[in-house]
């Protein structure tokens, strides 16, 4: 057979198998990082994690010093391990423990941070503290307060 023959994914496979041997790891044992976005709107800051293949028993979502850390395990879809028959053709899905990590502005409200897994997503709500949150300041002109007078400010 020659290399004509093999298909993109096939040399792929045959790559990351010639990689797994030469590092001294298995092919079920690749680091999984989950993709995490994360927003800010003015009332809070939103984080979402995918988290395929994950039930919320698994995650652990903790919120110190201003870090919010989202661990886990992702468990393995056969197991190979107790089924001496099993024999993998193809072992591309990631499994075992991950550990994403985002530092947050000083301004929340830590004790009000909440949680929620849909669809394999989780959701995590990092609410700000009330002095951080932008607010309209309303202008009264019939009182100008704070005038700078002669290089100090007088109230009126």
């Amino acid at each position: 057979m020659n290399a004509r023959t093999f298909s993109s994914h096939d040399r792929r496979l045959s790559l990351n198998r010639v990689f797994d041997q030469a590092f001294g790891g298995a092919i079920n044992d690749r680091v999984w990082v989950p993709a995490m976005d994360v927003a800010e709107r003015g009332d809070a800051y939103l984080v979402q994690a995918e988290l395929p293949g994950v039930s919320p028993e698994q995650v652990d979502v903790t919120f110190e010093q201003n870090v919010l850390t989202i661990r886990g395990t992702k468990s393995a879809g056969l197991d190979l391990a107790h089924n001496d028959e099993l024999r993998y053709f193809a072992a591309e899905r990631a499994r075992g423990d991950f550990e994403r990590s985002v530092r947050l502005p000083e301004f929340v409200d830590a004790h009000r941070v909440a949680a929620s897994f849909e669809g394999g997503v989780l959701f995590v709500t990092v609410p700000k503290a009330e002095g951080a949150k932008p607010r309209k300041i309303a202008i009264d002109a019939s009182r100008p307060e704070g005038r700078i007078n002669d290089g100090g400010m007088t109230a009126r």
